[in-house]
C-alpha cells in the first residue's frame, strides 16, 4: 500500500526528449511538395490531392477558375483538387455575356 518504489540509476538527471521522426519536414513546403495537411505548406499555399497523393498547390486568385462544391464531403472524391478562393473571394458561377446556361464555369470573385 505505501508508495510507489523507483529504481534511481544516476545516469539522467533530464527527462530524454525524442527527436523529431526523419519524415517530418522542418521547413513549410513549396508549390509541388508532398504534404498531408494545409499546415504543412508555406503561406499563400493549401494541401490539395493530386492523382492518389496531396500535394501544396497555389490558393485560387480573383479571375482564376474554381471548384463549387455541391455537398459537403464531394471534395474528396476529386483525383485534381484546386485550393479554395483567397480571403475576400467567393466562388461563384462566372457571367457571361449570351444566354443563360452558357456557362457552368465558376470563378474567384469579389464578394
Amino acid at each position: 500500500h505505501g508508495a510507489a518504489e523507483t529504481e534511481e540509476t544516476g545516469t539522467e538527471a533530464l527527462p530524454r526528449r525524442t527527436p523529431a521522426p526523419a519524415w517530418l519536414p522542418t521547413a513549410k513546403g513549396e508549390e509541388g511538395d508532398f504534404c498531408l495537411r494545409s499546415s504543412d505548406c508555406a503561406a499563400g499555399l493549401c494541401c490539395a490531392r493530386h492523382f492518389w497523393s496531396k500535394i501544396c498547390k497555389p490558393v485560387l486568385r480573383e479571375g482564376q477558375v474554381c471548384t463549387r462544391q455541391r455537398r459537403k464531403g464531394s471534395h474528396g472524391l476529386e483525383i485534381f483538387q484546386r485550393c479554395q478562393c483567397a480571403e475576400g473571394l467567393a466562388c461563384r458561377l462566372q457571367r457571361e455575356l449570351g444566354p443563360a446556361d452558357a456557362s457552368r464555369l465558376h470563378t474567384c470573385q469579389r464578394h
